[in-house]
């Protein structure tokens, strides 16, 4: 099996030379597309300067689904995994990815869905903790719709190629929560997710990761983004477009739930109330957004792909590519 990894970048020149290291150790065999917005650290001259990326994309905008892909196109691997430019990859990570999606079927029965081989496979980020130990995230799983959704983190994750092109890829209308939208639409499409403990990623970065404070950067979904316009434009958004107008009871409930905890904070005295009330705006305001977003996609694309902004109808957003394969 051939793998090519997707990295996509901004402003991060720091931590992509230690995830392309870490690349270059554990995972050799693997092509390297490395998809860069317009960084203004030094990234191109950086990336060019390595011998062991094969492809380097140069595109003019900040969206993580735009630049996911801008790499999918690039890439000839008959599998492609997603990487956060703010991680590494762990020892094993390689091996375990290839022998999930190329192993034995009766391996992978237990994912819950009904094909026998996983069409995409994730694993666990570890993060370090201030006090010494490593925290791990656990599998996440919800039934909606009829559907049981395996969540990933996009930034590390590997579909079959098969499964790209079922889905059409990424949503570009989403600033946030592309990887989110993808696994609704993987279970709608009966495509298997299957969650693999030895595909593991580190993060190493100091503070809180690029993506929390840039939307357009976080790779598992946005949902830590304090941002809450763009927050609830993507969650409406998403379980309307596949999900139908009655999945809005879900999107209330989530607005509930977030204005008790930022009350609480304004009892606190960790919040002002003007804040409170802001916030509430910004709610509304993306909530309506997404809504009529997410009406006219689901109008647009009736298939189970749900993808009117996909692969397919994209126009090529690279202002310049350099492709050592070509030399």
């Amino acid at each position: 099996m051939q793998l090519s990894v997707v990295v996509p970048t901004l402003n991060g020149r720091e931590h992509l030379v230690r995830c392309l290291d870490s690349l270059a150790e554990h995972a050799p065999e693997a092509e390297v597309v490395v998809v860069n917005g317009p960084s203004v650290d030094g990234t191109t001259g950086t990336v060019r300067a390595r011998d062991d990326v094969d492809v380097l994309v140069e595109i003019d905008e900040r969206n993580i689904d735009v630049a996911r892909n801008a790499g999918i196109d690039r890439s000839t691997g008959d599998a492609v995994a997603f990487l956060d430019y703010s991680v590494t990859v762990q020892p094993g990570w390689y091996e375990a990815l290839v022998g999930a999606l190329a192993g034995p079927a009766s391996a992978h029965r237990a994912s819950g869905h009904g094909p026998d081989v996983p069409a995409v496979v994730t694993g666990p980020t570890r993060r370090a903790l201030p006090g010494g130990g490593v925290a791990s995230e656990a599998v996440e799983r919800r039934r909606l719709g009829g559907r049981r959704v395996t969540y990933f983190n996009g930034g590390n994750v590997a579909f079959t190629r098969e499964a790209l092109d079922a889905i059409d890829g990424f949503d570009e209308f989403l600033a946030t929560g592309g990887g989110r939208d993808a696994a609704h639409r993987l279970a709608a499409l009966d495509r298997a997710v299957s969650w693999v403990p030895g595909m593991a990623v580190r993060y190493d970065g100091q503070g809180e990761p690029e993506g929390i404070r840039e939307p357009s950067l976080y790779a598992d979904g946005g949902e830590l983004t304090r941002d809450w316009s763009w927050r609830y434009r993507s969650l409406t958004y998403r379980l309307v477009k596949n999900y139908g107008v009655r999945s809005c009871w879900r999107v209330g409930r989530h607005a509930v739930d977030d204005a008790a905890d930022a009350l609480r904070e304004v009892v606190r005295g960790e919040s002002r109330p003007s804040s409170w009330f802001g916030n509430g705006r910004d709610v509304l305001s993306g909530a309506a957004t997404g809504l009529r977003a997410g009406v006219v996609a689901r109008v647009r694309d009736r298939s189970p792909k749900r993808n009117p902004h996909g692969l397919s109808t994209r126009s090529d957003r690279a202002v310049a590519v350099y492709d050592r394969r070509d030399a």
